[in-house]
């Protein structure tokens, strides 16, 4: 009877190519809607990934997302380093600042000041040059993909070339030096980030009276994280978060207060939509066209549940060809991107994800055709 149903299934090439072709089509815009959104999102935290050493990072408290900068006193470092169970406490500068280049032209670079005696928080890998590098008179560290694109030098002939090591820019009418390069996670605004030592980023900074960022901390071996954030939450007055619950706070401000789970969530239904509408017309009217042979089987002594199970292996058939070209297709586009502006991440739960998806699209269509099938008079063979 399996055979028999593939070869109903592909005899109408026609039908059988548009019901591959709606699978395809909707767990190809799944899969690679949700992998953008999954990337953008992962891009609101990179910061929090890239510096992974801390153990919990103290805030003000009305700080909202990783971004969401608000200045700390200087001496709120030395209150948290003395705290009992903190093994070390640094502090570190994080903000926007506009960068001049050689030719004149200005770009906003995200700079991140890291502590000046252990440059804890530092770019997690390095291309050129070494962290310790900054300690140099002047030196700052670009990340590789600001270095070849915004803050690359431009030429006369309108050709950019990357910075190199001892090449010079302007951060706030102050001379930086490039001592190297790093690799860090882009940015949710795609601007250059710009590493130095936190005691030169306060001089690069706009004057203000309090400078400090974050202050990074480093539980003591043995101690619980969790009831540590609650005793500098107490003895401070400021907000200490772990890593996983500032990265939680960040994605659920950005899926709160913004339009991009809406927009992408919408174009996901959509695709789901799509696939129900195509693959289930298709598949439906493929049935249809088969009343006559269902019927023969029936009237030859097959059970409702011998064709129930032939439509469960059409649609498993289909639905499994169209998974994987989509999937296929969406892996290739996300391979194809992978250096570009253009946010991608596609991780295993995002492929269970699609396949659940395009198994509720097969399942949809084949219950009206199950239906029609069960409901089915043996004597339609006789019929003229």
């Amino acid at each position: 009877m399996n055979f028999i149903a593939l070869k109903m299934l592909v005899g109408n090439r026609a039908k059988y190519l548009g019901i591959i072709f709606g699978l395809t089509f909707a767990s190809l815009l799944i899969t690679q809607q949700s992998a953008i959104f999954l990337g953008l999102m992962t891009r609101t935290f990179g910061f929090l990934t890239d510096t992974g050493l801390p153990d919990i990072w103290v805030v003000d408290p009305k700080v909202q997302y990783i971004d969401d900068l608000k200045p700390l006193k200087e001496t709120e470092s030395l209150r948290v380093r003395g705290i009992e169970g903190v093994e070390w406490a640094v502090p570190m500068y994080k903000g926007l600042l506009k960068a001049r280049l050689p030719n004149g032209t200005f770009q906003a670079c995200i700079l991140v000041g890291l502590d000046d005696e252990t440059l804890i928080g530092g770019p997690p890998e390095m291309l050129q040059g070494k962290i310790a590098d900054l300690r140099n008179s002047d030196a700052i560290i670009v990340d590789i993909v600001g270095a070849t694109g915004k803050l690359a030098k431009i030429l006369p002939d309108g050709t950019r070339m990357p910075l190199h090591i001892d090449d010079t820019m302007e951060l706030n009418d102050h001379r930086a030096v490039v001592v190297g390069t790093c690799r860090v996670q882009r940015t949710f605004q795609s601007q250059p980030v710009v590493y130095t030592t936190f005691s030169r980023a306060t001089l690069f900074a706009p004057r203000e009276r309090k400078l400090m960022s974050f202050v990074l901390v480093k539980a003591k071996q043995g101690q619980d994280i969790n009831i540590l954030c609650q005793r500098i939450r107490q003895m401070t007055g400021l907000a200490a978060y772990t890593h996983n619950e500032l990265r939680e706070l960040t994605v659920h401000y950005y899926m709160k207060y913004t339009g991009i789970p809406i927009n992408f969530g919408i174009t996901v239904v959509l695709g789901f939509i799509v696939g129900v509408a195509i693959a289930g017309q298709t598949f439906y009217n493929f049935t249809l066209d088969n009343l006559r042979y269902f019927g023969t089987l029936k009237a030859m002594g097959a059970s409702n549940g011998t064709l129930f199970r032939m439509i469960i292996l059409q649609a498993s058939t289909v639905g499994g060809i169209g998974y994987g070209i989509g999937v296929g297709a969406a892996s290739v586009f996300g391979l194809m991107t992978g250096n570009t502006e253009l946010s991608f991440y596609l991780p295993w739960q995002l492929l269970v994800f699609s396949a659940t998806s395009i198994t509720l699209i097969c399942a949809a269509s084949s219950v009206l055709s199950i239906w029609k099938v069960i409901r089915l008079e043996p004597a339609i063979v006789f019929k003229s």
